[in-house]
């Protein structure tokens, strides 16, 4: 351990450490469990550079030091849950918050500063290498998803007014939403194929139908369980803004977008769009007479 080195320094070269030896035994476990051949040599090669930052400041450290089982565990477990990339971004994220909160203690120490710079570029590169087909088909998610948040939280708006009765709104709800994500699928396949190269045409109608159809079905839950429409109607816009929030956490992460302006934009427009259904159903209500 060289002498120049200060006790605040070691301490939070040992936190890089357990990082580093922590982030080793997650990739590792990923490699050894994924059928893709490409993505498990990748989680290899960052498993045996994360080895290598471990043994970089254990030269400084002059110990070893255990990993975090628990971390190991847990990481492991969202990535298998909502894929390698959200749960390694993840990771990563933390890590890079420990550097930004730590790192002033490091002045003293250029080449330490230095070499991890350059080694968490060179990861940056390899997570980035990593090929998933969920991520492949982003763009057709949020067509599902947020067409189904604009156009059903928009029409339960207003069958909610206009109908008043929670089976005849889920009903109502269930015939709109299933018709309207065949649609969407159907328009979604055509688009593709009517691109240069119409590849994964099929695959991408699917994701774009299923994530509607799933998002039509947490819309419609409800008006299934209670039986106050207006009670209803607040229970569905919680869902759609806790959809949102979900769903654009998971991409903020995954590809490195700004969650902020992406969740605060579709939440306005699915609400905006809802507010605005509602009045026309106030409207038309009105001025057509009916009573239910």
């Amino acid at each position: 351990m060289s002498p120049s080195i200060s006790p605040e320094q070691i301490s939070v070269l040992k936190v890089f450490q357990r990082n580093e030896i922590t982030g080793y035994h997650i990739y590792s476990r990923l490699a050894k469990t994924i059928k893709d051949k490409n993505n498990a040599a990748i989680l290899d090669r960052i498993a045996n550079e994360e080895m290598e930052h471990y043994k970089t400041w254990e030269k400084y450290t002059g110990i070893e030091i255990p990993h975090d089982r628990i971390k190991v565990k847990w990481y492991f477990f969202i990535s298998r849950i909502f894929g390698i990339t959200f749960g390694i971004k993840l990771m990563e994220r933390e890590e890079d918050h420990a550097q930004k909160l730590y790192g002033r203690y490091l002045e003293a120490l250029p080449e330490a500063r230095r070499i991890m710079e350059e080694e968490d570029a060179h990861e940056q590169q390899l997570i980035a290498m990593i090929d998933e087909e969920s991520l492949k088909y982003a763009g057709s998610i949020v067509l599902g998803l947020n067409d189904a948040l604009v156009e059903l939280t928009g029409a339960l708006a207003g069958f909610s007014l206009v109908l008043q009765h929670t089976r005849l709104i889920a009903m109502a709800g269930l015939i709109t939403g299933i018709a309207a994500s065949f649609s969407m699928a159907a328009s979604d396949y055509l688009s593709k194929k009517a691109d240069d190269t119409g590849k994964n045409a099929g695959k991408s109608a699917i994701y774009t139908g299923m994530a509607y159809l799933l998002t039509v079905a947490l819309l419609i839950m409800p008006y299934l369980i209670f039986s106050n429409y207006m009670v209803c109607l607040a229970l569905t816009l919680g869902i759609a803004i806790l959809i949102i929030f979900v769903f654009n956490y998971y991409i903020a992460v995954a590809k490195g977008f700004n969650f902020r302006r992406r969740f605060t934009e579709m939440a306005v427009i699915s609400l905006g769009i809802a507010a605005l259904t509602f009045g026309i159903g106030f409207v038309i209500k009105k001025a057509l007479g009916v009573e239910v």
